[in-house]
């Protein structure tokens, strides 16, 4: 089903495909809004930037009442994630991986788990270097999902 006011929301705090997203949403025409707190700065970018004070998700919150079914968000985050599919919307990571009740639940037991580990002490590696395969993917992932809106 296609949505006439479907829009793309980037998490935009720490995200690493900000400006491919961008690039994306600019062929297919479709608005974006970045949404991050007052610890980071956006300027000339082509999409709404809304600013929120920094707290314990409150980027996150303010992103789950400003979307739409069919919207698509940009987000790491696997709680956000939940939440907008729970509002209709679809969601992927910088990664490509597309969000979906069937690996949601997996998702959130890791993210619980890796938390349990970070309170007892042990360190969790993080990210590697951001590769060239990973953007691909990342645009691949979101083309598809603009193209399922049959969006041309």
């Amino acid at each position: 089903m296609r949505s006439n006011n479907l829009k793309i929301v980037i998490d935009a705090d720490g995200c690493p495909v900000v400006q491919l997203t961008l690039q994306i949403a600019d062929r297919f025409r479709i608005p974006c809004t970045l949404v991050c707190d007052t610890a980071h700065s956006f300027a000339d970018m082509h999409a709404q930037i809304i600013t929120v004070s920094q707290g314990t998700d409150s980027a996150d919150f303010h992103i789950v009442n400003l979307i739409a079914p069919h919207d698509i968000v940009v987000t790491q985050d696997y709680g956000l994630a939940a939440m907008c599919l729970a509002r209709g919307a679809r969601a992927l990571n910088q990664n490509g991986l597309i969000f979906c009740p069937q690996n949601m639940d997996s998702l959130l037991l890791s993210r619980h788990i890796h938390k349990k580990q970070r309170l007892a002490g042990k360190r969790i590696k993080g990210p590697k270097k951001r590769t060239a395969v990973q953007n691909a993917k990342f645009e691949e992932a979101l083309i598809a999902l603009l193209n399922q809106t049959n969006i041309n």
